[in-house]
């Protein structure tokens, strides 16, 4: 109770008071077990020693603690809500909830008030909190929640739910690090696959923690959320199924433009099923009269409950500072309710009620000391937090004492609230309080305050002050003009960096243009190039602005560094995996390379980078696989004159990617098998994967069956190191092609959802999916398949990418198995966008024009089956989710010419025993009885023809049978009974 009860009997029940004791008992086993054990214990204790609350003794001291003892009023429907969606998520069916209302609605309170209920129900509570300021880390509300669960748990426990992303976590939560020294760096990813990685690992370890035991993470504040917090935000909700964890998170509704990031989340979250939206109203007008009766302990006079009801609309926070100034200026005994409850004064309460929370406040700080509330207007000025630490040298004609004591009469007015496990931190206990205070400043004295607190913060934080490079960016750009440049510039680059080094591409983004803003129209020297760099990694990463932007960026600070001689920053550049679409960014990306190459020592590790990340913009972006070739060979020479290993490993595994986009395929097996084998003692699982991308793919082509059943094996835990699911979801792809093609669908089916499972629209497992369903007969099950294919083709970018020629060779496979087109208007701009461009790699191009290979066999159409012919006569002896050898039997029969169609066929047959690809030596058979009927018809040869057709309809007929070719197996068995009759 908030005030001192008197019990009918004189003292606290029993009961009551066992049941506190245990409640608060040190040892956890003494504690009870459940709610239901607190519940029992309660229906237990006799309802006639209920508490009576005085109505008397309403001095100031009291009444001012009785309004900080956190009474709790109304929302009986909305606190169903939250309980239900807590039920849900101890049930294994994550939540996401939102409490959404104006400023002092009691959010944040009701946040409180479902904490301590789900405490009761045995979760564990984490809070995080976005800072209003602009000077908090990147993921700040993440690292708050996260850094309390690490430092709450048993370390052991921690390192387990972590898993392998403890390391990406420490990236952002030092607390990790600190706890776990021993962590290794991981992997160097393409930025967007890096973020992935942090967003992944975050996202499984709150997972696997709510296993052990339900969490609930309240985010609050979301208003004032940085970008990637709410993209981690995004990320998790997506993920939230079958899991433990209830997400709850506030926010104001009031000023949310359409352009605030707040409400591009929302969004995206609101088309997740398992989102839900409450809106909090004001309080209804007998809540706000029982909230006055229980804070200040008194009856009030029904004029003054309609009265505080009307002018606040029942906003909780401004009834709770009418309330606190009413006891405060003793307006709450000087208007009693007479007898009959009738009010003697009605009118005169609006008088005395303020029109504002924000003037309701100002009254109730002219009640502090001036010295308090100067004290307390400093400290505004540093943020919604701040530490003693921070405030002592700014008020430096006070004793340490004198400090504490005006603190404390702060606290004492429930103005500030200390935060816990931190001695000495503080906040406003509301953000519209430190609002007040900052409108009461003049213009020059808060930018002298700004000013101040800049070199303060830069003095007390001494070594380490450029891990606080974002705060005090931010009170130098608060300065303005009389800032210092060179600071503003020098903390704008190194908080930018770290936003970078964070995968705060936004953040970074901000910090780079205020740094360059700061400097507009000088000479370009070292800081501008630097800032320039950043900013271009920054737009190119984030995908914030043009990249063609990024890309001008990034050439003005190579030319600077190139003019200067600055030989690492020119190799690092050059190197940076900056996102390059085929055309004209490729063409200077190369133009680029070959500059730096200039300049860096021709035997030097720098150039051996140089020459295959220039192999690899010849060959996969500008189509030149002679110089691309000619490149990897300087830089594989250089690699061993000079030893070293890695630089070899990963030149051979560029320059199979290069082979396999070329279809040289043969190549592209010895390269990448070969830089597995050097790569065994390396530590390097960003190449050892692509090695092991380009073999499994080649061997798969080229039919090498025990080679890539071992390969295909291990791709997936070589792919899981990575930890990043866009390449789990291919090595498990990877692994359904194969089986697909030896006729195991049960594994093939398995792999592939596994695929989607990792990435819904997987471009590879979705085409395994697919042909899979259509050839066992499931049509509907594989249009439901394709059209997801069809949508993330339309998802993708313009231009030659895989998807779009994954699409133009699928569809006239589906119409060929499945006898019928599904008439999608996508598949001719898909076949131009790869053919219309002179970008397109050869391995798009040749999926295409299988595609129009198999539409001329069912066309029947003589030139266009020639055309696809003369271009597909390299893939002789290969197999690309068909074989080629096959498809050129077919193309030849279309074209009349039965001798190369049989040679095709006796091929195709050849290869697929060989490689054990039953589903394609079924296809084949039929395809060859087929072609021989065709042929033998009224020739003087006719009976043999139809023995050796009918051995070869009899083989496709068993392995169909056997392997669940639905589809095949009703032709075979039609074909057969017409040759038959």
């Amino acid at each position: 109770p908030p005030v001192a009860p008197t019990w009918h009997n004189g003292q606290c029940p029993r009961p009551l008071e066992a049941l506190i004791m245990r409640l608060l008992a040190k040892n956890p086993s003494e504690r009870p077990e459940s709610a239901t054990d607190v519940l029992s214990a309660l229906d237990a204790i006799d309802l006639a020693t209920s508490v009576e609350i005085p109505a008397a003794d309403v001095d100031g001291t009291h009444a001012l603690d009785s309004l900080a003892g956190g009474v709790f009023v109304g929302r009986q429907r909305e606190m169903g809500e939250l309980k239900a969606a807590l039920e849900d998520a101890l049930s294994g069916r994550g939540r996401l909830v939102t409490l959404v209302g104006e400023p002092g609605i009691g959010k944040t309170r009701t946040a409180q008030e479902l904490a301590t209920y789900a405490g009761l129900r045995q979760a564990q509570v984490l809070w995080g909190r976005c800072y209003e300021g602009q000077g908090a880390p990147p993921y700040w509300p993440w690292v708050q929640a996260i850094r309390s669960y690490v430092r709450d748990q048993d370390q052991q426990r921690v390192r387990s739910e972590m898993g392998a992303g403890a390391a990406d976590i420490a990236d952002i939560v030092s607390d990790v690090r600190e706890q776990f020294p021993d962590l290794q760096t991981p992997p160097q990813l393409e930025p967007d696959q890096a973020r992935f990685r942090l967003f992944d690992s975050i996202t499984a370890f709150l997972k696997t923690a709510s296993r052990t035991q339900p969490l609930v993470l309240i985010l609050d504040d979301l208003q004032w959320a940085d970008q990637p917090s709410l993209l981690l935000l995004e990320f998790l909700a997506r993920e939230l199924a079958g899991s433990r964890l209830l997400l709850i998170c506030t926010y104001r509704d009031v000023d949310l433009t359409r352009r605030h990031p707040l409400s591009l989340t929302l969004g995206e979250l609101t088309r997740e099923r398992l989102f839900q939206r409450v809106q909090l109203k004001g309080l209804e007008n007998h809540d706000v009269g029982r909230f006055i009766e229980l804070v200040a302990g008194v009856t009030p006079p029904r004029g003054m409950v309609e009265a505080v009801h009307r002018q606040t609309e029942g906003n909780p926070l401004f009834v709770t500072e009418v309330v606190r100034l009413l006891v405060q200026e003793g307006e709450l005994t000087s208007h009693p309710a007479s007898a009959d409850g009738a009010d003697r004064d009605t009118d005169s309460w609006s008088v005395r009620i303020p029109e504002g929370v924000r003037e309701v406040i100002g009254r109730r700080l002219d009640h502090l000391s001036e010295r308090c509330n100067q004290t307390l207007t400093i400290a505004s000025v540093i943020g919604r937090e701040f530490t003693q630490e921070q405030l002592k040298p700014l008020v430096d004609d006070l004793t340490e004492d004198r400090l504490l004591e005006v603190l404390e009469e702060a606290l004492g007015a429930r103005v500030l609230e200390e935060l816990p496990r931190v001695a000495g931190r503080y906040q406003f206990t509301h953000a519209l309080i430190r609002d007040t205070l900052l409108e009461d400043l003049s213009a020059t004295r808060r930018v002298m305050l700004h000013a101040r607190i800049a070199e303060v913060f830069e003095e007390l934080y001494g070594d380490e002050v450029d891990s606080h490079a974002a705060g005090l960016a931010y009170h130098l750009a608060e300065v303005g003009t009389l800032a210092s440049v060179p600071k503003l510039i020098y903390y704008s680059l190194k908080a930018g960096e770290r936003a970078l080094a964070t995968y705060a591409y936004e953040e970074a983004l901000d910090h780079f243009e205020r740094g360059l803003a700061a400097i507009a129209g000088q000479e370009m020297d070292s800081q501008t190039a630097d800032l320039l760099l950043g900013l271009a990694k920054a737009k190119a990463a984030g995908h914030k602005g043009d990249r063609l932007d990024a890309w001008n960026s990034l050439i003005r600070a190579f030319d600077y560094y190139l003019e200067a001689a600055d030989v690492e920053q020119v190799a690092a550049i050059a190197m940076y995996p900056f996102p390059m679409e085929v055309g004209v960014l490729a063409t200077d990306a190369a133009q680029l390379i070959t500059r730096a190459l200039t300049l860096v020592p021709p035997d030097s590790h720098h150039a051996g980078h140089l020459q295959a990340r220039r192999g690899n913009a010849l060959g996969l972006l500008l189509g030149d696989y002679t110089g691309a070739q000619a490149a990897f060979d300087n830089c594989l020479a250089t690699a061993r004159r000079v030893g070293d290993a890695t630089l070899e490993m990963g030149t051979l595994v560029s320059s199979a990617g290069v082979d396999w986009f070329h279809l040289h395929w043969q190549d592209a097996m010895e390269k990448s098998t070969k830089a597995i084998e050097l790569g065994k003692p390396l530590d390097e699982p960003v190449q050892l994967w692509f090695a092991h991308l380009w073999a499994v793919n080649a061997l798969t082509a080229l039919g090498k069956k025990e080679e890539v059943r071992q390969l295909a094996r291990s791709i997936v835990p070589v792919a899981e190191a990575l930890r990043h699911r866009s390449e789990v979801a291919l090595a498990n792809a990877l692994n359904a092609r194969v089986f697909h093609l030896s006729g195991d669908w049960e594994s093939a089916r398995d792999y592939g959802d596994r695929g989607l499972n990792l990435s819904p629209r997987h471009t590879q497992a979705l085409v395994v999916r697919i042909m899979v369903e259509y050839e066992s007969g499931d049509n509907g099950e594989g249009d439901k398949y394709l059209e997801q294919l069809v949508e993330s083709v339309r998802s993708t970018a313009p231009g030659p990418n895989l998807p779009r020629a994954y699409l133009a060779q699928l569809v006239p496979m589906v119409s060929l198995i499945a006898g019928y087109s599904p008439g999608l208007e996508e598949l001719d701009a898909a076949r131009q966008a790869i053919l219309a461009s002179p970008y397109a790699t050869p391995f798009a191009t040749m999926l295409v024009r299988m595609g129009l290979g198999l539409t001329a066999v069912a066309q029947k159409d003589h030139e266009l089956a020639l055309e696809q012919y003369a271009a597909l006569l390299s893939q002789r002896g290969t197999a690309f989710m068909m074989s080629g050898d096959r498809l050129l039997g077919l193309l030849a029969r279309a074209m009349g010419r039965m001798d190369d169609a049989s040679t095709h066929f006796e091929d195709a047959l050849a290869f697929c025993r060989r490689a054990e690809y039953r589903q394609e030596l079924a296809w084949s058979a039929f395809d060859y009885a087929e072609t021989i009927l065709t042929d033998a018809e009224g020739g003087p040869n006719a009976g043999d023809g139809r023995q050796k057709a009918t051995a070869l309809l009899e083989e496709a007929l068993v392995i169909s049978q056997k392997v669940g070719m639905q589809t095949l197996m009703e032709r075979v068995l039609s074909r057969r009974q017409i040759l038959s009759a």
